[in-house]
């Protein structure tokens, strides 16, 4: 089938169910999977999304669809960002899907407030296996039949969550399926021993033939099938004189692969195969990501998440001429720079070496970058290892995942007041993601931790500064910035050492005083316009820089010169930077005027756009200016002049 923008389908019309999905004949199922994977490259094409992953997985979704009864039957996704194929043929093949990730369209992650077929949301690594099991144990103990199903990639693998759900799989219960995706890639390709491994025993399945050929022998023969019988309780024992068993088999998990993963008829033999065991039981399928696309597969990394893109070419559209740097790219250029100049600098990240632009080190000092896979936890530990020997580790996690290495940050850096950098990416909004993505809680999960540094910088150029400062001042420094490009000013050919909680005013004024907290620093400078238009008057506009520790000799100042503030912040309201300035002026028992700005105590959709989000929650230009409208008049503040 061609990838033009327009398609003739002949069978996907005909599926709006599972249960229509199990009416075709079996001829036209592979019709069907090249029909599907015309509709995923269409669409995403428009909005962008998880090329690969999902191109990869659609025999696979339709053979479970054919073998198991959704949503009776359970299916959790790990990540569920290739979760576009179960989409469709669980009815979800209309508009909605023409606007997947978009306002008013489908989630790109499985949600379960979005369909009955959705057993579990997800959006994070590492999540399938335990929740498969949570379900498993639930239906148990309800006397129910039905069958749970964990579908992970071989990345998941890397979890500490995934391996401790293996640790516990077999002492639970008797029926559990799981699935092994393995398509060698994550983000990047697959880093540490167990990708190691996995690989082994695609290129050696020795196990699994040997049995199938020495079972169909026995079987043959006088008394043999009573043979294998009684010989079938000491099979983990027996077979490792022949072959090692696989590490799964170890667990009491039954291993059986590796499997074709684009074999409709071949998956949905070994899932009614699967459903049948009495006893835990995985499934290792081999997949290409990005099967159909041959850019998808030739680029896989680039692919796994992609941007709008052409449909006959698969180039991204033409980039806005001298747009500037992104964030990520700056943040990535600097710490090479500076490693450069400092040996003690080392890059750590969680396969994400270009999402965070740590590429850029491991391409001039592979030997001081380190890539430990889906394993954010492990990363902040092996940073604190390293900051405990005299090194500067630098970890470059996205805001939204570095929650999940919490009590790390504070059992093992900052309780024992380690030396450790953290450069928090896509802070504030991940607008097509969504809510499992989006950065809006680490101002609130950070502020409460003792000994930490907290930055936010208001442009890139303010970004180099706070990255050389963070490594300075030998303490746990977090940096907050957000996702894609920066304001485009101009970049300091050597960063500055910042005065360490020193906030900066940007523009003098008077009456009201803005704290604008870092790419809210540009949205203040135009309401400032605003307010000067309509009372006559200019605002001072504060760019904070720190939120901890706080420059509390300003804000008296302020709160001296000036008759009300107000505080901006791409994080929630609840806990954030407006909330530690709430706390400030209560311990230092003033009583002073203060408009909090901020996202509400709510998870936030997906969107179109930040602006279109912002829009949305009263958070653009125009809608924080009414705000501040509104808030000047129920204060009552004594103004110079009111405009008609």
């Amino acid at each position: 089938m061609s990838l033009s923008s327009s398609a003739d389908y002949s069978i996907l019309p005909k599926v709006n169910s599972p249960a229509d999905l199990r009416k075709l004949p079996k001829e036209e199922l592979s019709i069907l999977a090249k029909e599907i994977r015309h509709r995923l490259i269409q669409v995403t094409s428009k909005n962008g999304g998880h090329v690969g992953p999902n191109l990869g997985v659609v025999e696979l979704t339709i053979a479970l669809h054919l073998a198991f009864d959704s949503p009776t039957d359970k299916f959790c996704w790990d990540v569920s960002h290739q979760g576009y194929v179960h989409k469709i043929l669980t009815g979800r093949n209309d508009e909605r899907f023409d606007k997947i990730r978009n306002d008013g369209g489908l989630s790109g992650f499985l949600n379960i407030e979005e369909s009955s077929h959705d057993s579990f949301g997800a959006g994070h690594a590492g999540t399938a296996l335990s929740s498969a099991l949570g379900m498993c144990v639930a239906r148990d103990l309800k006397g129910s039949s039905n069958h749970v199903v964990s579908i992970a990639g071989d990345a998941a693998f890397t979890c500490g969550i995934t391996l401790e759900a293996l640790n516990n799989i077999a002492c639970t219960t008797k029926n559990f399926i799981l699935i092994l995706n393995d398509n060698e890639w994550s983000i990047a390709k697959n880093v540490g021993a167990l990708a190691k491994y996995f690989n082994e025993l695609i290129t050696k399945p020795v196990y699994n033939r040997f049995h199938k050929e020495a079972e169909s022998f026995l079987s043959q023969i006088p008394y043999g099938k009573s043979f294998i019988k009684l010989v079938s309780k000491a099979k983990r024992d027996t077979k490792e004189l022949i072959a090692p068993s696989s590490i799964f088999e170890k667990l009491g998990i039954r291993y059986l692969g590796p499997i074709d993963g684009h074999d409709i008829e071949g998956l949905v033999h070994f899932f009614e195969f699967a459903k049948k065991s009495n006893e835990p039981i995985v499934l290792h399928l081999l997949t290409k990501k990005g099967k159909g696309f041959p850019v998808a597969v030739e680029e896989p990394e680039k692919w796994h998440g992609a941007g709008p893109f052409d449909l006959s070419t698969g180039k991204a559209p033409p980039s806005t001429k001298n747009a500037p740097p992104k964030y990520q790219d700056v943040f990535g250029c600097c710490l090479a720079k500076l490693a450069k100049r400092n040996k003690k600098i080392v890059g750590i990240t969680a396969a994400m070496p270009s999402g965070t632009g740590l590429d850029a080190l491991q391409n001039t000092i592979p030997e001081r970058f380190h890539d430990v896979g889906i394993a954010e936890e492990h990363a902040v530990l092996l940073a604190a290892g390293m900051a405990s020997q005299g090194m500067s580790p630098v970890c470059a996690i996205y805001s939204t995942f570095l929650q999940r290495a919490y009590d790390p940050i504070i059992h093992d850096v900052c309780l024992q007041n380690l030396p450790v950098t953290f450069c928090l990416d896509r802070a504030g909004l991940s607008p097509n993601d969504g809510p499992t993505h989006h950065g809006l809680f680490d101002l609130s999960y950070l502020r409460c931790v003792p000994n930490s540094i907290i930055m936010a910088p208001s442009n890139e150029d303010e970004l180099q500064d706070m990255i050389h400062s963070g490594i300075c001042y030998k303490k746990p420094s977090f940096i907050r910035y957000p996702r894609g490009s920066g304001t485009g000013i101009k970049l300091k050919e050597n960063p500055e050492q910042l005065d360490l909680g020193k906030a900066k005013v940007v523009q003098d004024g008077e009456i009201l005083s803005i704290w604008a907290l870092g790419s809210f620093l540009e949205n203040a400078k135009e309401i400032s316009n605003l307010i000067s238009e309509k009372y006559g008057f200019t605002p001072t506009i504060v760019d904070p820089r720190f939120i901890k520790p706080f420059d509390v000799t300003l804000l008296e100042e302020q709160c001296t010169s000036h008759q009300c503030i107000v505080t901006m912040e791409d994080n929630v309201l609840a806990g954030g930077f407006g909330s530690g300035i709430l706390e400030i002026l209560e311990i230092k028992k003033m009583q002073f005027p203060l408009k909090r700005i901020g996202w509400p105590d709510q998870f936030i959709e997906h969107g179109n756009s930040i602006e279109s989000l912002r829009q949305k929650y009263e958070l653009d230009n125009q809608s924080i200016f009414h705000n501040i409208d509104v808030f000047l008049h129920d204060i009552n503040v004594t103004l110079p002049s009111v405009a008609v």
